[in-house]
């Protein structure tokens, strides 16, 4: 399987990154990482990043917005879906991580 990040989730993104009015040449990435944490061990985490390193970094194209994942935390992403949710119980970013083995009541952290 393969990270996937929904049409809502890619427009929510392009519109941050043209809020920060950056310069044309400088490229943006998602970046998607894992990190220890929570009550259930590992906790996803996405922010905007300028760097790629192609030696510790996977890149992926997600409808044109280009995503990045350090090669370690991919081990326990492959199969993550990145969403965006604006509704009135919740507004804000998620990543599913099917492959879990047990995620954590509040869905903030999982466990392989």
């Amino acid at each position: 399987m393969a990270i996937r990040v929904t049409p809502k989730a890619v427009s929510e993104v392009k519109r941050i990154i043209a809020e920060q009015n950056l310069p044309p040449d400088q490229r943006v990435y998602l970046r998607l990482s894992v990190k220890g944490g929570g009550c259930s061990g590992f906790q996803p985490k996405l922010d905007l990043d300028p760097h790629y390193n192609e030696k510790t970094d996977e890149l992926l194209d997600c409808d044109g917005l280009p995503l990045v994942v350090d090669r370690k935390s991919n081990l326990y992403l492959s199969d993550a879906v990145v969403d965006f949710h604006d509704d009135l119980n919740r507004r804000g970013f998620s990543v599913d991580v099917p492959s879990a083995k047990s995620k954590c009541g509040c869905g903030s952290s999982f466990s392989m």
